[in-house]
């Protein structure tokens, strides 16, 4: 497995930052090699991916989200995929986001590229790109507040 990790300060308050996120249909807009990601549900997305020429798709549910705190998902079908993007509150105009992903290559393209460390380049530019989007916006385009609670884990947490 891989994983990537990566943040950045957003010059936007932290309900404005953390609504723009919930637009997952937007991501194409910021997120090279994001195709398109389909809101199937409230708590399902299904996406399409280019990365090095090769295309894969998959799709993830939301297993946890807080509004302006957190959203955690995983794979549910296609390639194994997880992550956990957090927003943090720095001032009353600034927040941090920090976005952690995990997922398993495919291939040696897929392995070369992740032990390079060409996936946390990508990753910060996408994360730039999203906070060019939304400062230049000065607005979010949407908003989804609902609040997911994590299943209990093997402890009963």
């Amino acid at each position: 497995m891989a994983t990537v990790r990566s943040e950045i300060d957003i010059d936007m308050p932290i309900s404005t930052v953390y609504n723009q996120w919930t637009q997952f249909e937007s991501f194409a807009q910021f997120m090279s090699g994001v195709d398109s990601v389909i809101q199937v549900t409230d708590t399902l997305t299904a996406w399409k991916v280019s990365i090095a020429g090769v295309t894969r798709e998959f799709e993830a549910e939301i297993v946890e989200q807080h509004p302006d705190e957190r959203i955690a998902w995983n794979s549910t079908a296609g390639e194994e995929h997880s992550g956990v993007v957090t927003f943090h509150r720095i001032d009353a105009d600034r927040t941090r986001v920090v976005l952690q992903l995990t997922w398993e290559p495919q291939g040696v393209v897929e392995a070369l590229g992740s032990l390079l460390q060409v996936d946390d380049i990508q990753i910060d530019r996408d994360l730039h790109r999203f906070k060019e989007l939304i400062e230049q916006n000065g607005f979010e385009t949407g908003a989804w507040r609902g609040d997911v609670d994590r299943a209990p884990d093997a402890t009963g947490r």
